[in-house]
């Protein structure tokens, strides 16, 4: 039988000083100084469930030492506990030791049948091993299948509570006694080892879903140094110690207070979530009635990497500030799989307004508005945008038959608007600037464009992760026009950045020069005259940035649109000549395998030498969207792209969270710096996956060359008026737009893509 060694000694001590910048000695001060509406008028306590368990095995030690290394001072690491036949305890996270450990290969065909909380249930139980068992041939694994699994294979022990505190040194420790009952009918006495491991150890907190057991430990524990957690579970379930549903007991909370002095609930207890569409509901009176009884109240369930309710926009910080910092209560704790994310909510961004002072200059440019929470480039995105804090608003310059400039994400009209279930899906054509066939802005009137009905842009779909589904098909979209004059009357933005695509297309085929459509619109709108607001011209074509350059003074901005590794100094040479600015992928700056970072570029300090600035984008709210090391939490990302690789500017579908973390408590405070508020170590998690379980080896991404920049000048356009008909529909060979070479592909769409396109709508 295979038997794999612990995680030796030495590498235990390395794991101390790895993976995150986060790991230096440093001491979060925990924030004293505001009141809160907690039942002691402390701030919220962070238990850590199992640990850092949202990236690593829960209960391991590396899960541990990096939740204690990069949460709060006074951090409570959460240890589930599981009797061995010997007597035992251990921490894991479930009664079924098959998920979250190897034990079905260490041990194959050795399952049993017994009955958990009066429930036949066939798994691999602790009670059926000893401690020496599951050391010498059982390590633990990653058990929530939508995680990494590359951590498996770095040989996790099992955990007894003795190990967890020795390995980790939490500040607080956690007990959860799930299974009294259960270990009772097999001879063990979950009673007799908590008051054996409380002389050895200082426990802080004990709970369990049985009311019995925390009775029966009641007066033989120092309550003063550990204190009683009445655990509750789903409503409808029940309690086997009480044989009442644990919605029955809340209806009781003086009872609960004979027994325990605080309760843990599941958060929905508190914030209701409508089951169907994902919005919150009113909240409950739970925490407010709980307080005036005397007891404390925790909400557990919270992950990063879980669709949460649309009224955070995919932002866990927002969610734990929903619980901490609102004007009716505040909850004792949290129970997380991603202390980092609670502790920096906590100490960082309760009690900190939209309106607090700016810590860092970093820009924050919208990505078609508010797009996260509203349909792309609608007045409801850009006026959601303002409020939510953005510098800079953009708009993606779409012309119509009639030659009006107006925002739309997109050159095809299918990916922004109902079209295709209109009286125009019959205007389908290929064109070779794109992929497939669309219906285009250029083939109707703007009188026509105007009435169709905006939808969401879901760019995270294919992991079942959708937005702000209330407000699709709400909003009108504007003419450059009415961007302009939205921006104008708006004190708090620093100007538009205006983006142009697909020039040379229009100007040959179409005989529409967007170039000078929005020269002519800028002008008109006096964005030429000093004190307008400021203007971005923002292209992948060198040609038309060339142009804006010979007509207009207004910053121009150079988008490099596929993933590099560097850029030769004679791009950049080239570069300059014609841009002020750069905007990168991120992947340009922290290149990626499997979703991990591998390591940095010198990208951006190679484009700032040479006095150009550099946006990055895309900054999305989804927890897919970022590499695991940023913890699927979009504030770890973005300050790690700031405080890093020192960029000038986010471009965003969330400006809210963007504009947010730039006002929190905890930056520039120097080597006063809490842990989560410092850029994750780059490339730190992938230097800790088991050498025969790394990926592939990707290759660096190619350098920008001076021939990928260089294009020649864009094509005249005769004078037509705005009814004329519109020449040209045969291909035409395209300049390379950066490094990507465009490709004509010409099939017509089939009533099926119609069809498929107008479901999505």
């Amino acid at each position: 039988m295979w038997k794999p060694r612990a995680v030796p000694r030495a590498l235990s001590l390395l794991l101390l000083l790895l993976l995150h910048s986060v790991l230096a000695l440093v001491s979060a001060k925990v924030t004293n100084s505001t009141t809160w509406n907690t039942l002691t008028g402390a701030p919220p306590l962070v238990i850590a469930r199992g640990g850092f368990s949202g990236i690593f095995p829960d209960s391991s030690d590396l899960a541990y030492i990096f939740a204690v290394r990069t949460g709060l001072k006074n951090l409570i690491a959460w240890c589930d506990v599981q009797l061995t036949k010997d007597r035992q305890g251990i921490c894991f996270p479930d009664i079924k030791l098959e998920n979250a450990t190897d034990i079905n290969y260490a041990f194959p065909n050795r399952s049993q049948t017994y009955p958990v909380n009066g429930v036949p249930t066939t798994a691999y139980f602790a009670v059926d091993y000893t401690l020496e068992d599951l050391r010498s041939y059982v390590v633990l694994t990653q058990g929530d299948y939508s995680r990494t699994n590359l951590f498996d294979y770095n040989l996790f022990e099992i955990l007894t509570v003795s190990d967890l505190v020795k390995r980790a040194a939490p500040p607080g420790l956690w007990l959860n006694i799930q299974h009294d009952l259960f270990y009772t009918k097999h001879n063990l006495s979950m009673k007799n080892y908590i008051l054996s491991v409380s002389r050895t150890v200082n426990v802080s907190y004990i709970s369990s879903p049985e009311a019995g057991f925390l009775r029966s430990i009641r007066t033989q524990i120092n309550q003063r140094k550990t204190k009683l957690v009445f655990r509750f579970l789903k409503k409808n379930d029940v309690d086997p110690s009480t044989s009442l549903m644990y919605g029955s007991l809340l209806k009781n909370l003086t009872s609960i207070k004979a027994f325990a002095s605080g309760i843990l609930v599941p958060k929905e207890y508190i914030w209701p979530v409508h089951p169907t569409n994902l919005y919150l509901l009113s909240h409950t009176s739970l925490v407010s009635d709980a307080h005036k009884v005397g007891l404390e109240v925790f909400a557990s369930d919270f992950q990063n990497d879980i669709p949460i309710s649309f009224n955070y926009s995919y932002d866990p910080v927002a969610e734990y500030l929903n619980f901490i910092d609102n004007e009716n209560f505040s909850v004792d704790g949290v129970l997380s799989d991603f202390p980092l994310t609670s502790s920096e909510a906590i100490d960082c961004f309760a009690h900190v307004g939209l309106n607090a002072t700016k810590k860092v200059k970093t820009l924050v440019i919208s990505k078609y508005g508010a797009s996260g929470d509203y349909p792309p480039c609608t007045n409801l995105a850009y006026e959601n945008s303002i409020s939510d804090g953005a510098d800079i608003l953009d708009c993606p310059v779409q012309m119509s038959q009639d030659g009006i400039p107006f925002c739309l994400r997109s050159i095809d009209l299918i990916e922004s608007t109902n079209v295709a279930q209109t009286i125009f899906s019959n205007r389908s054509k290929t064109i070779p600037i794109k992929s497939g066939s669309g219906i285009f802005a250029f083939d109707l009137a703007w009188e026509d464009i105007k009435n169709l009905t905006p939808s969401m842009f879901n760019p995270y779909s294919n992991y079942h992760l959708f937005r702000n589904q209330e407000y699709n098909k709400q909003g009108k979209f504007l003419r450059l026009t009415d961007f302009l004059n939205l921006i104008k009357g708006q004190t708090s933005l620093l100007g538009a950045v205006i983006i142009i695509e697909n020039a040379d297309y229009l100007a040959r085929e179409k005989n529409l020069s967007v170039t000078d459509a929005v020269i002519d619109t800028l002008r008109k709108a006096g964005y030429d005259k000093q004190g307008a607001p400021n203007v971005m011209i923002q292209s992948t074509n060198s040609s038309v940035l060339l142009k804006f350059k010979e007509k207009t003074n207004y910053e121009l901005v150079y988008r490099i649109d596929e993933i590099v590794g560097d850029a030769v100094d004679s791009a950049i040479r080239d570069i300059k000549r014609f841009a002020h600015s750069v905007i990168l992928h991120k992947s340009s700056v922290y290149p990626l395998n499997d979703f991990f970072l591998t390591g940095s570029t010198k990208i951006v300090p190679k484009f700032k030498s040479s006095n150009i600035s550099v946006y990055v984008e895309t900054f999305s709210n989804e927890f897919v969207s970022s590499a695991w090391d940023f913890l699927s939490d979009s504030t770890v990302e973005i300050n790690t792209f700031v405080q890093d690789a020192e960029i000038d500017g986010v471009i965003t579908d969330f400006p809210k969270t963007a504009n947010r973390y730039r006002r929190n408590k905890c930056l520039n405070l120097g080597e006063n710096t809490p842990p989560y508020m410092k850029p994750v170590q780059v490339g730190g998690l992938f230097k800790q996956i088991a050498k025969y379980s790394l990926p592939p080896a990707v290759a660096p991404a190619p350098a920008l060359t001076e021939d990928e920049v260089t294009e020649p000048p864009l094509p005249s356009v005769s004078k037509i008026a705005p009814s004329s008909p519109i020449a040209g529909t045969g291909p035409v060979a395209q300049p390379p737009r950066n490094a990507q070479t465009k490709v004509a592909v010409c099939f017509f769409m089939s009533t099926l893509s119609l069809l498929v396109a107008s479901l999505l709508l």
